[in-house]
């Protein structure tokens, strides 16, 4: 038989079967990683004999044959036998020669089990899905990676992980019973619709769909719907992923760009595929209970099917769908499509104000459907401008390039305002271009003002902008964080506000009260044991040296460069004015190597290709950055542990000297 036939073969089959080898292998062993790997070498042994001897009239069963006797060759190795590890042992090999036949209840349960493990709530959300899709799908971490457009590399460690995390938390080979069982099974459901969600509307790259994803994720839906066949919202899952799909053909155009879906050719929808998700929204009503978050989602596509136009949308029963969803399933996303139907069934500006509402959920911050949902709504209020902002809003939120094409086309055709006066970004580009910001500054303010621009829009007209949805911002995006933190961003905004002539910007954001404590500088025997320590490099002790002597902000030195240095006078210029020096003129000369330009402290290696920084930050002769703020505090902080009585080490704003 020729090679390349051979292998075609073992490929096919192994998707096919190789879960269930897998399962079948855990009940024995009890550890998923070392199954796999037992079945890896059943694998190997039909690649290295099938082109030679042909394949076999089973193939699933010779597979499943050779792997169970590497299971039996390491239980016999294994020093840690059991009792029942040795009679199961002792009963396949009686079986050692017999090939088993069709699949089995037991093989059945083993697989399930399988399922269940998998997608272990354990387990983080990407570790479940890249497990799943090794395990229950058979696809190489190769596959995998080029599905969700990461590297294989993440993929292998997020396998591994979750192998490891499984036997480290010792997660039993069982399935679970009782309420743990819903528990669970939603947990199942959740990674199923995350693979085909990912497949259906790819969040990044150049294609709107994978279908690959998809059709996985419809495998293993019926998968499921044949193991557990008592489950409503298991067949509620596989009825709103069929008719979804069923729409595949006609969800883009010619050039792969989107098309909505009241502009869809429904003549180009998969009959067969809305049949099937029919038919299992049937079983899951058949079934009974109170209707899950998949039974009522697949209801409302079942509405979609029916409707043999647009305009023939039941939109009402479609809200009160949502209505049910929402109480069920309160989340963001759910709310945001029930204002997409209130909109469709009770007018736009019903819409809009559910949409508005969700404008500072931190969950929807970067979330480009929202501002997307804004723009369709404004438009049919006739608010064309403001659509036109949220559409490019939009479009510089998403991460996949047909979609933001598509987003960019919407907000193209609209024609501007006249004369809309300085752009958000546009101005803030202008502000962080002055001369009069040290370099340290114009980092802090380009964060908090990238954020902005994110949040409401670069092209906004800034005489547009409002107070209070520059509140809702902060709120959606700092309110959580520390003090310090919340009032760093909100003096960005001030002193943008104040330079382009719009004060009332900050009017929102009140000051928030940090510590009750001031932090107390380093004592003389604190300092007296630093500067005698032998660990630090000369490029720790000059930065330390200088934050004490000079008493000015950490940024403010780190943002020193070597041009701006007076060696002779013990002075730097930083802004408008000067940082001082006394004993430390004896490091710098060391420090500086012979360089003339550039950062004045250096990172300790060049910058990734994905992470070199802008030219003002690069060393001219060395290819290395500047030292970043995080990693002078680390390294302060490691550096003072055992002088600091908790043990945890000191902050870098602890060197400047008391008054």
């Amino acid at each position: 038989m020729p090679v390349l036939d051979a292998h075609r073969t073992i490929d096919a089959v192994w998707k096919l079967e190789s879960a269930r080898i897998v399962a079948a292998l855990t009940r024995m062993v009890r550890d998923v990683g070392l199954a796999e790997e037992l079945a890896q070498d059943a694998l190997v042994a039909a690649l290295e004999q099938w082109p030679a001897t042909g394949v076999p009239d089973n193939p699933g069963a010779w597979l499943t044959a050779v792997a169970k006797r590497r299971a039996v060759d390491h239980v016999r190795r294994s020093r840690r036998l059991t009792l029942q590890q040795e009679q199961l042992a002792h009963e396949l090999e009686q079986q050692r020669d017999v090939e088993p036949g069709p699949s089995s209840g037991p093989e059945q349960d083993d697989l399930l089990r399988l399922i269940f493990i998998s997608c272990h709530p354990v387990l983080p959300p990407e570790g479940r899905i890249a497990l799943t899709l090794r395990l229950l799908g058979g696809l190489t971490a190769q596959e995998i990676a080029r599905a969700f457009l990461v590297n294989e590399p993440t993929v292998a460690r997020r396998i591994a992980a979750a192998k490891r995390t499984l036997a480290e938390e010792r997660v039993p080979f069982t399935l679970p019973e009782g309420p743990e069982l819903a528990g669970r099974l939603s947990s199942v459901l959740e990674v199923v619709y995350l693979i085909f969600n990912e497949g259906y509307s790819a969040t990044s790259g150049d294609d709107l769909m994978r279908p690959g994803l998809c059709h996985e994720a419809l495998r293993l839906g019926r998968l499921l719907a044949e193991l557990v066949p008592d489950e409503a919202e298991v067949h509620g899952l596989l009825a709103l992923m069929e008719i979804q799909e069923s729409r595949s053909a006609a969800r883009t155009g010619p050039a792969g760009e989107p098309v909505r879906l009241d502009e869809q050719n429904r003549g180009r929808w998969d009959q067969l595929r809305i049949r099937r998700g029919f038919t299992a929204m049937l079983t899951a009503r058949r079934i009974g209970g109170t209707p899950g978050p998949y039974v009522l989602q697949a209801a409302i596509a079942v509405c979609h099917a029916q409707a043999r136009t647009a305009e023939e949308t039941d939109w009402e029963q479609i809200a009160a769908l949502y209505e049910l969803l929402a109480r069920l399933l309160p989340t963001p996303v759910v709310q945001l499509n029930r204002a997409v139907a209130l909109g469709r069934a009770r007018g736009p500006q019903a819409g809009l104000a559910v949409a508005d509402a969700l404008a500072a959920d931190p969950a929807l911050r970067d979330y480009h459907l929202l501002p997307s949902v804004r723009g369709d709504l404004l438009l049919g209020l006739g608010r064309r401008e403001e659509a036109r902002l949220e559409f490019q809003r939009a479009a510089a939120l998403t991460g996949n390039a047909a979609e933001r094409a598509f987003l960019h086309r919407r907000a193209d055709g609209i024609a501007p305002a006249a004369a809309p006066g300085p752009t958000l970004g546009g101005a803030a580009a202008e502000f962080l271009a002055r001369e009069d910001l040290d370099a340290g500054t114009v980092r802090s303010y380009g964060q908090t003002l990238r954020r902005l621009g994110l949040a409401l829009g670069e092209r906004r007209p800034l005489s547009t902008v409002t107070p209070e949805e520059v509140a809702r911002t902060f709120a959606a995006t700092w309110g959580d964080t520390a003090a310090a933190t919340w009032n760093r961003h909100r003096s960005a905004v001030r002193s943008f506000g104040a330079w382009a002539g719009a004060d009332d910007l900050a009017d929102g954001l009140a000051r928030r009260a940090g510590p009750g404590h001031r932090t107390l500088p380093l004592g003389p025997d604190q300092l007296a044991a630093l500067w005698s320590s032998p660990g630090p490099a000369p490029r720790e002790l000059a930065l330390w040296r200088l934050l004490h002597e000079s008493a000015a902000a950490v940024r403010t030195v780190l943002a020193l460069n070597v041009e701006d240095l007076d060696l002779e006078d013990r002075r730097a210029r930083a802004g408008d004015g000067w940082v001082s020096w006394r004993g430390t003129a004896r490091l710098l000369p060391g420090l500086l190597a012979g360089r003339s330009r550039g950062p004045l402290f250096l990172a300790g290696r060049r910058p990734g290709p994905a992470r070199t920084p802008g030219p003002a930050d690069l060393c001219p002769h060395t290819g290395r950055g500047r030292l970043s703020y995080e990693r002078a505090e680390y390294l302060f902080k490691r550096a003072t542990r055992e002088l600091d009585p908790a043990g945890e080490g000191f902050t870098l704003g602890r060197l400047k000297p008391g008054s």
